[in-house]
């Protein structure tokens, strides 16, 4: 597949797409939208990936939207209209819901919809020269690709409110601090061994087992806790049958490593 605003790479089980609009710092337009959509969703079903990875290229992870699109959804004056159209592009909400592990590789700065990507991706490894906003109430705005409420489950309620009040970035140090980021790098260098390093560890996990993790964190999570320990439990008693789960605690009994099938 060919593409005007983004780089799709794939290698041995990793596929990536990188953000291509660096003369304007990856700012998210509908075309960005649309494009990142479809090779998500490709990349979502080609079995030979078994990881996605996310980033941006040139100095920025993304800068956020284009201000002339936002501008023209707000012609459209019905906000019902607004909502239906937002649907029809990008959803972060489908990087949850992909089976599959989402990467988040911050390589400057991730502000307004790009920090909401980041936030919806399973994993978050930056550069300490990244920076992370959510600058929308600076023009009058708020956020509305799902940020507020990642970032209120992520940091908690005072902080999320913070940085969605007053709109100014943190740096990739505080956002490691305050758990926003899984790992931090040094440099582009470390960057991409950090990412290489962190996706095969997941490569070599069970495909059925991650995505079931993902369920327990996204789905489970959302319930209240005794609910969610049971929504647990039902999910273990469901994965003890599968064949992955046969073929781990018989290499562990073994002593040899495990060859997973997603089955």
């Amino acid at each position: 597949m060919k593409f005007e605003t983004i780089i799709v790479e794939k290698e041995e089980g990793l596929g990536k797409i990188i953000f291509n609009r660096p003369d304007v710092l990856n700012a998210y337009n509908e075309t960005l939208a649309g494009e990142i959509l479809k090779a998500f969703n490709a990349l979502a079903k080609d079995e030979s990936v078994r990881v996605i990875v996310f980033t941006g290229s040139g100095r920025a992870f993304m800068a956020g939207a284009d201000i002339k699109m936002v501008n023209a959804w707000a012609e459209q004056g019905d906000p019902s209209k607004i909502n239906a159209h937002l649907s029809s592009l990008l959803n972060p909400n489908m990087l949850e819901d992909c089976p599959k592990p989402v990467i988040a590789a911050v390589n400057g700065i991730a502000f307004g919809m790009g920090f909401e990507i980041a936030l919806a991706c399973d994993y978050r490894i930056a550069i300490k020269k990244a920076k992370f906003a959510l600058p929308e109430v600076k023009l009058g705005l708020v956020p509305g690709g799902g940020g507020s409420q990642r970032l209120f489950h992520i940091v908690g309620a005072a902080r999320a409110l913070e940085m969605i009040s007053f709109g100014d970035p943190i740096d990739a140090t505080e956002a490691h601090r305050i758990g926003l980021i899984n790992v931090l790098a040094d440099d582009e260098a470390g960057l991409r061994e950090a990412v290489e390093r962190f996706a095969q560890g997941l490569i070599v996990q069970s495909t059925s087992a991650l995505a079931t993790c993902k369920r327990l964190i996204y789905e489970g999570g959302a319930l209240p806790i005794r609910k969610g320990i049971e929504y647990e439990k039902q999910q273990f008693c469901e994965i003890l049958l599968t064949e992955d789960a046969r073929e781990g605690t018989q290499a562990f009994l073994d002593k040899r490593q495990p060859q997973f099938k997603g089955k």
